[in-house]
C-alpha cells in the first residue's frame, strides 16, 4: 500500500508492527513478524531515515505517528511530482526547439506489428497532459475499445477524452456496452457517416495513425511528433467532431436490462436507447441486435413511440425526440 511513497514491503510490515507496539527491539520484531533480523535492521534504519520511527539509547524503536510522519513523506512526494511536472514541461520544450529543423525521420516513427502499435497507442495515451482525440474505425487490428486500459486511467488524473465513431463501428458486437461505460466516465462521442482513417492524438503533440497492412502481413503505423502533418490532422479532427452526431445514450448512470415494459407517459430507458441508435444512424436490425430485441420488439416500440408522439413517420417521430428531450443521458 505504501510502496507508492518508496517503502518496501518489509518496511512497510515493520512500521505497522510497530505502530501497536512502542520501545520493540529489532529482535522483537523479526520474532513477530517471522523476519531474518538484517531484514528488520535494514527496515527499521530506513524508518528512522524517513521520520517514520524513532531509536532511543538502548536501541527501541517507537512509530512516528502516521498522520504526522505519512502526511510529511506524502507532501514530499507530492511536491517531488510537481518538481518533475515542472521538468517535463521544460524538457518537451527543449526537445521541440531542437526538433525543429530536423530532418523527416526525426519527426515521424513508423510502427510495424500489432504488438508495437498497441504499445505505441497506450503509450500516446499516457503521455497526453490535457486531451486526447480519435477516429474509431473497424476492423480493431491492435487493440479494442474495451482493452483500451490507458482511458480510465487517464481520465483520472484530469485527461479529457473526445471520440468520433465512424457509424460501421456501432455494428461491432459489445460496442454499445463499451460507448455506455466509455460515457459514463465522461468521454465525449459522435458519430460519422465514414471517416477516413483511424487516428489518435495526444494534445498536440503527438498522433498515432495506423496503415495498411504491409506486404509480409504486418499491421503498420506512423507516430508523428509536433509538426506541419500534426498540425493537419488536428484541424481535420476539429472539423469533423463540429459535424459528427453526438451519441448520447440513455443509462448511463447504470446498468439497465432490456425490458418489454412500456412508459405510462413517456418512454422508458429502453425507447430512449433505442432512439438515440436510430438517430446515430444504425439500421433497425443492428439496433435490436446491440440491445438484445428481436427486429419485431423493436419496430412494436417505435410504433408506441410514434403514437404517443402524435406523428406519422420516422423522421416526425425523430425531430419530435430531439425537440422533447427523449434522447440524451438521463
Amino acid at each position: 500500500m505504501l510502496d507508492v511513497l518508496g517503502l518496501g514491503p518489509d518496511d512497510e510490515r515493520v512500521y505497522r508492527a510497530l505502530l501497536g507496539r512502542p520501545d520493540s527491539t529489532a529482535t522483537a520484531l523479526a520474532d513477530l513478524l517471522v523476519l531474518p533480523q538484517a531484514h528488520v535492521d535494514t527496515a527499521l534504519s530506513r524508518l528512522v531515515e524517513w521520520g517514520l520511527a524513532t531509536r532511543s539509547a538502548d536501541e527501541r524503536f517507537t512509530a512516528a505517528p502516521p498522520a504526522v510522519a505519512l502526511g510529511a513523506l506524502i507532501s514530499q512526494r507530492r511536491d517531488g511530482l510537481r518538481m518533475a511536472e515542472h521538468a517535463l514541461v521544460a524538457f518537451a520544450e527543449e526537445h521541440r526547439a531542437a526538433m525543429t529543423g530536423d530532418s523527416i525521420s526525426d519527426l515521424i516513427e513508423v510502427v510495424t506489428g500489432v504488438d508495437a502499435i498497441r504499445h505505441r497507442f497506450l503509450q500516446v495515451q499516457q503521455a497526453a497532459r490535457t486531451q486526447v482525440r480519435s477516429f474509431i474505425t473497424a476492423p480493431f487490428v491492435a487493440l479494442s475499445p474495451d482493452e483500451n486500459t490507458a482511458e480510465p486511467v487517464a481520465i483520472g488524473r484530469g485527461v479529457h477524452f473526445r471520440a468520433v465513431l465512424d457509424r460501421a463501428v456501432l455494428a461491432e458486437p459489445g460496442i454499445i456496452d463499451d460507448a455506455i461505460e466509455s460515457l459514463r466516465r465522461g468521454v465525449q462521442l459522435r458519430v460519422a457517416d465514414e471517416l477516413p482513417m483511424k487516428l489518435v492524438l495526444a494534445d498536440a503533440d503527438l498522433g498515432l495513425v495506423p496503415l495498411t497492412v504491409t506486404p509480409d502481413g504486418e499491421p503498420g503505423a506512423v507516430l508523428l511528433h509536433r509538426s506541419g502533418l500534426l498540425d493537419a490532422l488536428d484541424a481535420l479532427f476539429e472539423t469533423v467532431w463540429r459535424t459528427a452526431h453526438p451519441l448520447e445514450l440513455s443509462g448511463t448512470g447504470g446498468e439497465a436490462e432490456p425490458t418489454v415494459e412500456f412508459g405510462a407517459t413517456g418512454p422508458t430507458d429502453l425507447d430512449r436507447r433505442i432512439l438515440a441508435l436510430l438517430l446515430a444512424g444504425l439500421t433497425d436490425q443492428t439496433a435490436a441486435a446491440q440491445l438484445g430485441l428481436s427486429p419485431r420488439t423493436l419496430h412494436r416500440r417505435l410504433r408506441h413511440l410514434t403514437d404517443m408522439a402524435g406523428v406519422r413517420t420516422r423522421m416526425q417521430l425523430g425531430g419530435y425526440a430531439v425537440r422533447h428531450g427523449w434522447v440524451g443521458p438521463l
